[in-house]
C-alpha cells in the first residue's frame, strides 16, 4: 500500500507516494525523474544506482524509499549543490559549478559508454570527502574492496577513474579555503 513519504533529495523535500519497501532507485528515477542512479544488476553487486545517503554510499536499487527519510539523499545531479555549499558559494557561481569530481571525469574523458559512471562519482565524493589525498591503492581499495561491493565498468575505465579521483583531489585541495 503506498504511503505519502517525505524525501530531502539534492538539498530539496519532496513528497512521493510510495510503498514503503519500493527500491529508493525506483522512487528516484520514476517519481522525481532524476537518472543519474541507474539500474544495473537490481542486486547492489555493480553500482550503477549508487547514491548518498547523509554522505555515505548506498544502493538504490535494494534500499526501501523508507529507509531514506529523514537522510539526506545525493544523486549526481545534487553534486553541484554539495559542492556549493561546502564552499559556501552564492546561489549564482552554484549554478555555474561542478563538482570538483564531475570536472575531473570530464578533463579525463572517463567514459566510454557512460553506464557506471554516476555510481563512479558518487563513490569518489565519499572517498575524498573521507581521504583528500588518496593513494591509487587507496583509491582501489575504495572501488573494489569497500562494502558494499565493488563497482563495475564494462568498458573498463578504471586507469582513467583513477587518474579523474587524482585529478579532482588535486582540483579540491587547490579549491581550500
Amino acid at each position: 500500500m503506498a504511503s505519502e513519504l517525505t524525501l530531502t533529495v539534492n538539498g530539496a523535500k519532496h513528497v512521493v507516494s510510495a510503498a514503503q519497501e519500493t527500491p529508493l532507485l525506483f522512487v528516484l528515477r520514476n517519481e522525481l525523474k532524476l537518472t543519474g542512479p541507474r539500474l544495473g544488476c537490481g542486486m547492489a553487486q555493480c553500482g550503477a544506482c549508487s547514491v548518498l545517503l547523509d554522505g555515505e554510499e548506498a544502493r538504490s536499487c535494494i534500499t526501501p524509499v523508507s529507509y531514506a527519510v529523514g537522510k539526506r539523499v545525493t544523486t549526481i545531479e545534487g553534486l553541484p549543490g554539495v559542492w556549493a555549499e561546502e564552499k559556501g558559494l552564492n546561489a549564482e557561481e552554484a549554478a555555474k559549478a561542478l563538482h570538483p569530481v564531475q570536472q575531473a571525469w570530464i578533463d579525463e574523458q572517463v567514459p566510454q559508454c557512460g553506464y557506471c559512471q554516476s555510481g563512479m562519482m558518487i563513490v569518489a565524493v565519499q572517498l575524498l570527502a573521507k581521504n583528500p589525498n588518496p593513494t591509487v591503492a587507496q583509491i582501489k581499495d575504495a572501488f573494489t574492496n569497500t562494502p558494499p561491493s565493488p563497482h563495475l565498468c564494462r568498458c573498463g575505465t578504471y586507469a582513467a577513474i583513477i587518474d579523474a579521483v587524482q585529478r579532482a583531489a588535486q582540483a579540491m585541495k587547490g579549491a581550500a579555503r
